[in-house]
């Protein structure tokens, strides 16, 4: 299983609306590096649901149920799309400032690329991460 870290904007996708839906795609990505981490994302791989903007900060955990596949609001056809289903929400959102505070998540994508949209989480930054957020 391989762990990664998705952002949306909450006025536009929040996790509110992913609990409530239960299962969507993960549509509108237009970065190649993020489009390439969700080609490699298989069936069971988890992600971080990220609120971004004004919030900075992860209030839940997903999980892939649909792999890569074209994305229909592509008018050019060179991006695709994952469907997720929401797990858990994080008891304790893990925001940004905690996790910059931390010098053993300095090297994470979230960090190091922070208009990156998907990018990968190693497994011992994903064990820490859900411990900061009380799972």
């Amino acid at each position: 299983m391989a762990y990664w870290l998705v952002k949306s904007e909450p006025s536009t996708w929040s996790w509110q609306n992913q609990l409530d839906k239960g299962i969507e795609h993960w549509d509108g990505v237009r970065n190649h590096q993020a489009s390439n981490h969700m080609k490699a994302m298989r069936l069971g791989d988890q992600a971080f649901f990220y609120h971004s903007v004004n919030e900075k900060r992860i209030v839940g955990i997903v999980e892939v149920v649909k792999e890569y596949y074209p994305d229909p609001t592509d008018p050019a056809h060179r991006f695709g799309m994952v469907d997720f289903k929401a797990l858990h929400t994080l008891p304790t959102p893990v925001t940004l400032a905690m996790i910059k505070a931390d010098p053993r998540l300095s090297h994470l994508g979230l960090v190091r690329q922070s208009r990156l949209s998907v990018s990968s989480v190693d497994e011992a930054s994903w064990g820490l991460i859900r411990g900061l957020g009380g799972l």
